[in-house]
């Protein structure tokens, strides 16, 4: 197995942190030394490639430093210093294209300032000289072990990106816009997912997310109409009333392009603007490029919704195998306690990561020690408690080789404390601690000092008599890292697994070996660790990470539908509650075979390996769309003449997301009041009769389909009432 030491903690590597003398991120000479050798090696590597806009190439933007501003009081004048110094540094590297500092306020010139969030239209930079930019637009946010899963509402999200040009803003990128999988332990936190979902635009495995990826889509088109006003001049702001804003941008020469934005959380608004009337959303903005004509806004969605689907087999031996499904599995018990040759002893609990350097997730904390026989913890009656404090993040513990119990940390607090029963016997007794981290410290003030591992107290108590031994002072053996790492276990390659015997289940400390053969097809593929405790996992010896489908999430809290108006923050929008936060992991398709692939797991706290399975994911056959009478016009369709005398009104328009598919039944139509979401309509207290026959003769056997939202279309099943089309729809 690869040498683990250059595992890396907020973009460090873990050596950084053992320099005689650092302080990372301020005015210290050794950490600026390093971070300006590393920060010239990358300039020059991109100039030798002539990379650099100056120089012909494609990069036209630098970034020095990160969020630092958030942070920085704590450095107090040395974090000033260090800002300048990096400034200067930077700049002295004449790459030829502008550097950014991201959320640094008191960014030093020409240095651009920028910001980071879920909104930045009220953001300015800090000279007028500067462009206002968006450098991290949070499309979701992160997943941690032990949490439900947060999603934005994309209603949300383009309602932000909308206000933010709408108020000036010249550049916008999304974090994220395509998820990831933090694969081996490069996941940090502590205790974020081996899944980076983050419920971007395209998903952890490379699939569109709909309909969040079709609207961010719809609106930056609708902006780009607007490009030629928005570059040309500044905008004035005439007066709608109370939360409501209009922004026009127009220009002598006859541009005009204008943003409307009710940023109330309750009512929707009619305003009045140039004349005309305009439906205002709560906490939406119309953009209008023509200053007439409604082409977006932000919480009317036009694009389809996808109902992703996930085909599941059982894990498929090799073919080449005579066994039955599911029977090949191999294991090797990975010992209790010290096993390696490197182990070494010192009296006193040791810091984790200041020990292991990061090489394994594992610390062996070791002891052995004689009670004696007239010891009043094992007077009759006495019940023993082993008591044990830990800096995190996880800890399993054995007393005489047997697991008495288990504790681990949480994302808000990383410090496990656990009180484990324990039956002791005269003579020697074995105390045998595996601490584990869960990814490093990655943010805030000095977070390379945020320890790990068990740091104390350990201690016996005695519950009946009030004894108590405190064996935190004691010689203590330690062994960083698994004995299975060391003879390379995860590549499947060792002569000591053991096929022959009875297969051990819900143990703990046991590697685990099979072949399969990849799932047919070429949807991307994901394990289901439901079964398995807590762990690592290896495909061909690549790590796909570490697995925890044992962690469950609290049962409160969750909000799915979530309601889109008003501020997002990380918590508001949950789902997933009461539910493991993670059940399947991503395995590349690039990492398998068509058959003899090797799976390694180690399982740390006990489970049943002939449980996992193999999923495909796949956009679903299930699409569905929910138009109103009131939804302008799709982005695609404005400024086409022809299209818009055949469908002055709104449009419900279904695609099927694979090209060799059509539309092949309409499981729900309703032109009306219909009620609920994608794979749970129903029809309101008004529907048309029409509504299932217009939809099947304009959508069944195509590809794709357009139908007007209209009463011209379905008639007029309830007069005076506002109306909408809800259309869920099949593709073979």
């Amino acid at each position: 197995m690869r040498n683990q030491s250059q595992k890396l903690f907020k973009g460090f590597p873990l050596w950084l942190h053992f320099i005689p003398g650092i302080q990372f991120r301020t005015d210290n000479e050794p950490f600026k030394a390093e971070m300006q050798r590393f920060t010239a090696k990358i300039v020059d590597m991109m100039k030798q490639e002539k990379l650099y806009a100056s120089q012909g190439g494609p990069i036209i933007l630098s970034q020095i430093e990160n969020e630092y501003g958030n942070i920085d009081s704590a450095y107090g004048a040395a974090g000033k210093s260090y800002i300048k110094w990096a400034a200067g540094m930077a700049l002295s590297l004449d790459t030829g294209v502008p550097w950014v500092m991201c959320q640094q306020s008191d960014a030093p010139d020409p240095i651009i300032n920028t910001c980071n969030g879920f909104y930045c239209d009220q953001f300015t930079p800090n000279s007028n000289n500067k462009p206002k930019m968006w450098t991290e637009n949070w499309s979701g946010w992160f997943l941690s072990f032990g949490g439900a899963v947060p999603y934005r509402p994309v209603e949300d999200l383009a309602f932000a990106v909308a206000r933010f040009f709408q108020r000036g803003g010249t550049f916008q990128n999304y974090y994220m816009y395509h998820g990831g999988t933090n694969f081996d332990r490069t996941s940090g936190g502590p205790f974020i997912s081996t899944s980076y979902d983050y419920d971007a635009p395209l998903d952890e495995y490379g699939l569109i997310r709909q309909p969040k990826w079709g609207h961010l889509k719809d609106l930056h088109k609708a902006i780009k109409l607007c490009e030629a006003a928005l570059v040309a001049t500044d905008p004035t702001y005439p007066s709608l009333g109370p939360n409501l804003e209009a922004t026009v941008y127009k220009t002598g020469s006859g541009l005009c392009s204008a943003f409307l934005a009710n940023i109330g959380t309750n009512s929707d608004v009619t305003v009045k603007f140039n004349g005309n009337s305009y439906l205002l959303p709560a906490w939406s903005v119309s953009i209008l490029p023509d200053c007439k004509n409604v082409v977006f806004n932000t919480a009317k969605i036009n694009s389809v919704t996808l109902v992703p689907s996930f085909s599941r087999q059982s894990l498929q031996v090799a073919a080449d195998s005579s066994d039955a499904i599911g029977s090949g599995w191999s294991y090797i018990n990975e010992p209790v306690g010290i096993s390696k040759d490197d182990a070494f002893t010192k009296p006193g609990l040791l810091e984790q990561i200041k020990t292991t350097a990061d090489q394994s997730d594992y610390l062996w904390y070791s002891l052995s020690t004689n009670i004696k026989a007239d010891e009043p913890l094992l007077e009759d009656g006495s019940k023993t408690v082993l008591h044990v404090q830990s800096l995190g993040h996880a800890l399993h513990a054995f007393i005489n080789g047997k697991l008495v119990g288990s504790g681990y940390g949480s994302s808000s607090n990383a410090k496990v404390t656990v009180d484990f029963p324990i039956a002791l016997a005269p003579g020697k007794n074995t105390f045998d601690l595996l601490s584990l981290t869960v990814g490093l410290q990655n943010y805030g003030a000095f977070y390379e000092k945020t320890g790990a591992g068990i740091t104390g107290p350990v201690q016996l108590k005695g519950s009946g008599n009030g004894t108590n031994i405190d064996l935190s002072s004691q010689q203590w053996t330690y062994q960083t890292g698994l004995k299975g790492e060391e003879l390379n276990f995860p590549s499947g390659s060792s002569t000591q697994w053991d096929s022959k015997s009875t297969l051990p289940k819900l143990q703990p400390l046991v590697w685990y070996k099979t072949t399969f053969d990849a799932p047919a097809g070429s949807e991307p593929v994901a394990i289901d660790f439901t079964g398995m405790g807590k762990g690592e996992a290896w495909v061909n010896g690549q790590s796909i990470g570490r697995y925890w489908p044992t962690y469950v999430s609290q049962n409160g809290g969750c909000t799915d539908p979530c309601n889109y108006r008003g501020a997002y923050s990380s918590n508001k929008c949950l789902k997933n509650c009461g539910k493991p936060s993670q059940s399947l992991y991503h395995v590349p398709r690039s990492w398998l075979k068509s058959s003899g692939n090797t799976l390694v797991l180690f399982e740390e706290i006990g489970g049943d390996p002939t449980k996992i399975s193999f999923v495909t994911k796949q956009l679903g056959s299930s699409l569905c769309s929910h138009v109103t009478d009131s939804h302008p016009l799709p982005v695609d369709m404005w400024g086409s003449d022809s299209k818009i005398q055949r469908k002055p009104g709104p449009v419900l328009s279904l695609e099927c997301p694979n090209p060799n598919q059509v539309i092949s039944s309409i499981k729900f139509a309703s032109f009306g009041t219909p009620l609920g979401t994608c794979g749970s309509f129903s029809r309101g207290r008004c529907s048309s009769a029409r509504s299932l026959s217009v939809v099947r003769q304009a959508c069944v056997g195509s590809k794709s389909c357009s139908i007007g939202v209209s009463v011209n279309t379905f008639g007029d099943p309830c007069k005076g009432v506002m109306k909408s089309l809800a259309v869920e729809a099949s593709c073979t």
